[in-house]
């Protein structure tokens, strides 16, 4: 192993010191998501494999090529899981890509993001430099906290060689109700519910309906259950509904029409766009299929508060992410100058320039 991080360490060095640049991949799962990149190719997956786990910490070690499927199927046989639930969208995809796309599944808004599940990790930088961030405890605050950086940023910031992860308990109860509800019912109920003490785990409106997982303990979602109504789920078609979701196999997803991803406060109004729409993250993720025009989708998602992101697009022409304050891309910009000087890794996949 040590071997194959000194070649990639030497593949950086030789590439800025070239001009040249380099293509991070895995298992190329998320080829589709952000700006096209082009350079040398950086494959991940030999550098694979649990390096610590301590189920009574809930912290996993683990080198960054290590299946998504294999690290998720350890998990399992300890009760454990990756609470973020991030996207598999096709078999193959690795931690290392997990972690830098930054996607979360349907649990994204009961338990946070995949940088709020990162202790720590080693990289290597656009010097060709080893460095390791963070640690593998939960409680560790030193310094910076550069490894949550590495969380959605494409790769554009350095390579991740090892990662250190929090777990958590699978739910020892689920139960999921669905309601015929319109759009701006179910927001306002969404925003209630989400005011009390109730174990609700994910959400989803589209078509006039909203549903919701519960999960917790047996007592909690028993008392969820008698209090909120609706119609509940049979086990089977509750779980292909949360994973078609957390996978993009569900079929509002299929089709030709751009995918956009509109980041909004859980509060805001209807997106009202033209085009197919699903609710998810208790009203703070809107998902629409459209094909009004970009200008429109982002103003429309900004007076809401919220920023749009072309999600899938064949073409991915142009923006991919919405358009940064100038503050804000001043900061990109440093920090991109301070881990990758030469522009090195992935150049252009997060906006042109980044």
């Amino acid at each position: 192993m040590n071997d194959l991080i000194e070649a990639w360490r030497e593949q950086v060095r030789s590439a800025a010191a070239a001009g040249g640049c380099i293509a991070i991949r895995g298992g190329d799962t998320k080829a589709f998501y952000g700006r096209p990149t082009a350079g040398e190719p950086l494959d991940t997956r030999g550098l694979r494999g649990i390096v610590s786990y301590e189920p009574s910490e809930l912290v996993v070690t683990l080198r960054a090529g290590t299946p998504l499927a294999e690290l998720e199927a350890l998990l399992a046989e300890r009760g454990q899981m990756l609470a973020f639930e991030p996207p598999r969208f096709a078999p193959g995809g690795t931690v290392g890509g997990c972690v830098t796309a930054g996607l979360a599944g349907p649990r994204r808004a009961a338990v946070g993001g995949v940088r709020d599940f990162v202790l720590g990790l080693r990289m290597i930088d656009g010097r060709g430099d080893l460095l390791r961030f963070g640690g593998e405890v939960m409680k560790n605050v030193a310094g910076y906290d550069v490894s949550r950086a590495m969380a959605g940023s494409l790769g554009t910031l350095g390579l991740i060689v090892e990662v250190s992860l929090k777990v958590l308990p699978r739910p020892p109860a689920e139960a999921s109700l669905r309601f015929e509800l319109d759009e701006a019912t179910a927001l306002h109920r969404l925003n209630a519910w989400g005011g009390q003490p109730l174990p609700i785990s994910a959400s989803v409106w589209r078509d006039g309906a909203l549903t919701l997982r519960l999960a917790g303990a047996v007592a909690a979602v028993d008392a969820a259950l008698r209090g909120l109504g609706g119609e509940r789920l049979a086990a089977a078609e509750a779980d292909a509904l949360w994973a078609g979701l957390r996978d993009h196999t569900d079929a509002f997803f299929a089709g030709d029409k751009p995918l956009w991803r509109l980041s909004v406060p859980p509060d805001a109004l209807a997106v009202a766009l033209p085009g197919a729409q699903l609710v998810e993250w208790g009203g703070a993720q809107r998902w629409l299929r459209s094909t009004a025009p970009a200008a429109d989708i982002r103003a429309r998602t900004a007076a809401l508060g919220g920023h749009a992101t072309l999600f899938r697009h064949g073409e991915r022409s142009g923006d991919v992410f919405h358009p940064l304050p100038a503050p804000i891309r001043a900061l990109q910009h440093n920090l991109k100058r301070a881990f990758d000087p030469a522009g090195v890794f992935n150049p252009g996949r997060l906006y042109e320039g980044l």
